[in-house]
């Protein structure tokens, strides 16, 4: 799935300014956030990185997580083969907010919370109200983070807190930039092969295991 014009979804974010020059969110959060450490599944020890870049409103990535990572879990990451790290690639403006709050959650919980998310698109992205109207995408994700242990007050603190906004976007930017990303889910095996895709198991199993060698 190709990803909205990166000035269009810039544009619909207020700017951080200070001193009249945008700040710079990545910086920042390196320094001091705990948000936008790494949230990664495995071992940081094994010889097989997998990054995968997605959008929660992504349907190609929740067609991936729901068929095919479940078995990369329980074969190549939980056996130690492969340290497979989440990164944001959101596609528009409902997928950022879920973006950010996905990572205000406790680490532990990120990976369950994603996953849920990408499995129940069609209620919390796509659904519609009993009238054919599309529901209130903010009400369904805080309903989702409620269970997940959210507060109220830490839901309507996390969607509009603009450092965190901003920080997700400059690392979309980035990985446009540095590896040409443009679209998702986009995987990259050990910085030797980059896909941009959905693969079979039996695909992403071949491609870690050259990644390997």
């Amino acid at each position: 799935m190709k990803p909205i014009n990166r000035r269009t979804l810039l544009a619909l974010a207020p700017a951080l300014m200070t001193g009249g020059s945008l700040l710079s969110s990545r910086a920042m959060a390196q320094a001091s956030d705990p948000r936008l450490t790494i949230r990664a599944a495995g071992n940081p020890s094994a010889r097989v990185r997998v990054e995968e870049w997605f959008s929660l409103t992504c349907t190609h990535c929740a067609r991936f997580a729901a068929e095919i990572f479940p078995e990369v879990r329980s074969k190549l990451i939980d056996t130690g083969k492969v340290y497979y790290i989440f990164r944001d690639f959101p596609l528009d403006q409902v997928a950022l907010t879920a973006s950010m709050v996905a990572r205000a959650l406790p680490p532990e919980r990120y990976e369950a919370f994603v996953l849920a998310l990408l499995s129940s698109q069609d209620r919390w992205a796509f659904g519609k109200d009993a009238y054919g109207n599309e529901v209130n995408h903010e009400a369904e994700i805080q309903k989702m983070a409620a269970l997940a242990g959210m507060s109220p007050d830490l839901f309507q603190q996390t969607i509009h807190d603009e450092t965190l906004r901003h920080a997700i976007m400059e690392e979309e930017d980035r990985a446009q930039m540095q590896y040409k990303i443009d679209g998702t889910p986009t995987f990259r095996f050990n910085d030797k092969e980059q896909v941009s895709q959905e693969l079979t198991y039996e695909e992403f199993a071949k491609k870690v295991e050259a990644a390997a060698q």
